[in-house]
Order: C-alpha cells, then structure tokens, then sequence
C-alpha cells in the first residue's frame, strides 16, 4: 500500500462581501450616510412598507426597521447636511408608515420629500412629513380609509380602533400641510373616483391645488431647495452667534 506524504490542499476562505454589496442586499442601498460622498443624504421609500409581517419574498417592499436606523444615522452624522426622501410607494402597514413620517418630521436637519410614481395610502403622510415636498407632474396619490386585513373580531371597539387610527393619520397630514380636514376627509371619503372603492387618485397637479404636497418638480428642484434650506439653517445659525 503507498502512502502519499501530501497533505491535501487548505480550504479557500470564505469570500468576503464588501460593504456595497451588504448594504444593497439588506437595505437596497449602495451605502449609508458617509461624509466622504456628500454633504445630502438620500432615501429612498419604495413599493410597499412592510411592518410587522413579512410580506412575500416577490413583494417589493421596503421595511421600516431598515428606514430607522439610517435616519438616526444621517440625524447623528455631523457632515450630513440635508436629507432628501424620494417616495414610490403604494402605501402599506399604517403604524409602520407613520412611524417613519413621525420621524421624518422630528430630524433637526433640513428634509425635502419628492414624490415620484406614486405616494399612495400611508405613503400620503410620509410625502407630507418633510419641511418642503415636491411631487412630480405625473405621479399620483391614492386617499382612502385605512383597511384592516386578516382576521377582524367584529365588535364596537374594533371599529372605534380604526376610526382612532384613522383620525391620527388626517390630524398628521392636515398639520404638516396646507389641505384643511375637510378636504382631505371628502377626497377620503369620496365615492365615483375608484373602481369599486371609496377614495380619490389625486394628480400632482391637483394636490398642490388642494395644499396637500407643496410644489410641482423633480429630483432637480427637490435638490434646489435642499441646498436653499441649507443655506438658510447655516445663516441663521451664523446670525445667531455673532449676536
């Protein structure tokens, strides 16, 4: 019997990822606020927001325990300057979405949301969450009554929740618009304008005339503005230690 004095080959190591590759599979980002690149921070809320269940793996979604983390990290990033949120969203989990618009609203940098597509359902108080929005000529966005799915226990107080929660989601996006709650109630509650549902498809266009997003444009104007609030921050901070 011949015994070979080779020992067999070592195992190659485990190919390491880089970090772009980690940050584009777990949170659909090529990188997370970095000082290096820009002094605007950009992210991005696309198709739908999933919450508290998993949605199916064909779904496109975004989740908002990957949304929180970054905005802490671009609120914490001194070199950060501006965050600009772009939305292509058809809406999704209600606590989730609001969660994400409550804390939008409450950054101390400047914030600029752009509505591209469509900024739909829950996606509505995300658009309006920001210091200044903008949504494109032909984006839309879909008001309706909040749903519930899967099982509903159908006594009183399953219907006083919804409309509980419901009336959060008018009081947030009449206080961070120009759209009164009578307004936003009747586009709401309107009947004729969906197929075989109660809401309105407004038009980008139309909500701006109804106070709802404030301006008409796109990436180019949402940066604009971006860098204008900037300044602004900049000058008033400056004023305010010369004095």
């Amino acid at each position: 019997m011949n015994f070979s004095s080779e020992l067999p080959p070592p195992e190659a190591p485990a190919e390491k990822k880089s970090p772009v590759v980690e940050y584009i599979q777990q949170l659909g980002q090529t990188s997370v606020p970095a000082a290096e690149v820009s002094n605007l921070y950009c992210l991005t809320i696309i198709g739908q927001i999933e919450g508290h269940i998993v949605l199916p793996p064909q779904n496109k979604t975004t989740k908002y325990e990957h949304l929180i983390p970054q905005l802490v990290a671009a609120e914490q990033n001194k070199q950060i300057e501006g965050i600009l949120i772009i939305l292509n969203t058809v809406g999704g989990d209600v606590e989730a979405g609001l969660a994400i618009a409550e804390m939008i609203a409450s950054l101390t940098k400047p914030t600029v949301t752009v509505v591209i597509g469509g900024g739909h359902s829950i996606g509505v108080p995300i658009a309006v969450s920001s210091d200044y929005s903008f949504i494109a000529e032909s984006a839309t966005m879909t008001i309706h009554p909040i749903r519930m799915t899967g099982l509903v226990i159908g006594v009183p107080q399953t219907f006083e929740y919804i409309e509980k929660m419901q009336e959060r989601v008018v009081r947030f996006v009449t206080s961070h618009s120009r759209i009164s709650s009578e307004l936003f109630k009747e586009l709401m509650f309107k009947t004729g304008d969906l197929n075989r549902d109660i809401g309105t498809a407004v038009g980008g266009a139309d909500a701006v005339n109804y106070g709802l997003i404030d301006g008409l444009g796109g990436i180019g104007e949402a940066l604009t503005y971006l860098n204008r609030l900037i300044s602004e921050r900049k000058g008033a901070q400056t004023g305010g230690l010369t004095q």
